[in-house]
């Protein structure tokens, strides 16, 4: 049911964050052929390439790691689901704030690119917002497209984003 391993990332930034996430993670957990193998850390973190107006949000990040028979674009469609479920609400404006945000960081160790899915995240080496709680949980990876682990991906991240430790276990 659950050979194939895939890394989530989780953020909120919008009312009660922390149980927005929860609420993602129980929905995450309640699909069939899915089983959540680790959760990292919560940490709050400032926002990443938001418009001024929303620059005082911060969010509440974390990543979980799952266990899955669904295919990616099966697994996608139904996290976009869980996010609808939840409240997020998309619009033509990059980077707003959001009750939840999902992203499917790796799936298995392979390089999609269909469908409108890019996997790995197109962006993940590049927010320590993704990279902290990822390196928590899975430090060890080395994902595709990439020679390094993750844990070294983020210790030879530049200063400037700010991410805060507020939950080991949730």
């Amino acid at each position: 049911m659950n050979g194939i391993e895939a890394g989530l990332s989780l953020g909120s930034n919008l009312d009660d964050k922390l149980a927005s996430l929860q609420a993602a993670r129980a929905a995450i957990a309640a699909l069939p052929e899915v089983a959540v193998l680790a959760s990292a850390p919560v940490y709050e973190t400032e926002p990443v390439g938001v418009p001024a107006e929303f620059a005082a949000l911060n969010f509440y990040n974390t990543v979980l790691i799952i266990g899955t028979s669904l295919d990616t674009h099966k697994l996608f469609a139904q996290l976009q689901k869980i996010e609808s479920t939840l409240g997020r609400k998309r619009t033509l404006r990059q980077n707003t704030p959001r009750l939840i945000d999902i992203d499917l960081i790796y799936y298995d160790g392979q390089t999609i690119r269909s469908g409108g899915l890019v996997i790995p995240h197109p962006r993940w080496t590049k927010r320590r917002f993704v990279l902290q709680p990822l390196a928590d949980v899975r430090g060890y990876l080395v994902l595709p497209g990439h020679d390094r682990r993750v844990r070294d991906i983020l210790a030879a991240f530049p200063p400037g984003q700010n991410v805060r430790q507020v939950m080991a276990q949730w």
